[in-house]
């Protein structure tokens, strides 16, 4: 599975924006997507995801009431919808994906099998 994102841009504070995400590839396999999102000088953070099985959306709460997730199932693409765009959410938006799991004989544990864009960047001027 491989994952390209589109849409970033710049865009002035209170601004909107959209993104998508298009997987390619063993689609099938998917079994959640999301957004994530990292700040120069931070740590990555989850933004927004969306569970194929139930497509229940979870916000972080710095989005939430702002941004909107979504997937058109037919084509499987991920989308990022952003309003009322803030400073602090400038920063390289990276779409996430899932597609079973492996067993990690070193820690004994079952792992998700992940799969990350590239990431396109966000820029939001004050």
């Amino acid at each position: 599975v491989q994952l390209v994102e589109s849409g970033g841009g710049l865009v002035q504070s209170g601004g909107s924006l959209g993104l998508s995400c298009t997987p390619s590839g063993d689609i099938d396999s998917i079994t959640t997507m999301s957004w994530w999102r990292q700040a120069p000088g931070k740590e990555r953070e989850l933004v927004a995801n969306l569970l194929s099985s139930s497509d229940l959306p979870h916000y972080s709460d710095s989005v939430k009431g702002r941004f909107t997730i979504s997937r058109d199932n037919a084509k499987s693409i991920l989308y990022l919808q952003m309003n009322s765009l803030e400073s602090e959410d400038t920063a390289v938006y990276y779409c996430y994906a899932e597609r079973g799991v492996y067993y990690d004989n070193y820690d004994y544990s079952y792992k998700p099998i992940a799969v990350w864009g590239r990431g396109t960047l966000v820029t939001v001027s004050s």
